[in-house]
């Protein structure tokens, strides 16, 4: 996975600013790059993070958990999902929970770009 192509010499919390109080689309807010995995955090507090990422054809996160609860919502195509082992296929629009502590991972047959939401405790 790549660092945020839109962090610059005023870091990613400046770009982040940037964003509030804004009407945002959000799959404008991030490019697709071949051969890769590219995100852009756009809110990081201690309660929780929003991620957009976008996934070139082929790409993937592997097989991972983390210790919380996270929300996978497809912004745009579609993408293979499993959660300990078990497969789900989440389009445009849709969404699922992954939830802490358990193995799951996420594979793009085609491009595709999501929002992960993480919620702490």
């Amino acid at each position: 996975m790549t660092a945020p192509p839109h962090e610059g010499p005023a870091g990613p919390d400046k770009k982040r600013e940037e964003l509030v109080g804004k009407v945002l689309v959000t799959n404008d807010l991030l490019r697709y790059q071949d051969g890769t995995v590219a995100s852009r955090m756009i809110v990081f507090k201690k309660t929780g993070t929003i991620t957009l990422f976008a996934f070139d054809a082929g790409e993937g996160l592997s097989e991972h958990s983390a210790p919380f609860d996270a929300i996978l919502e497809v912004t745009n195509g579609e993408a293979d999902v499993s959660i300990a082992g078990k497969p789900f296929t989440v389009r445009t629009g849709e969404m699922i929970i992954l939830p802490a502590n358990i193995p799951h991972a996420v594979q793009a047959k085609q491009r595709f770009k999501m929002t992960l939401t993480m919620i702490r405790e």
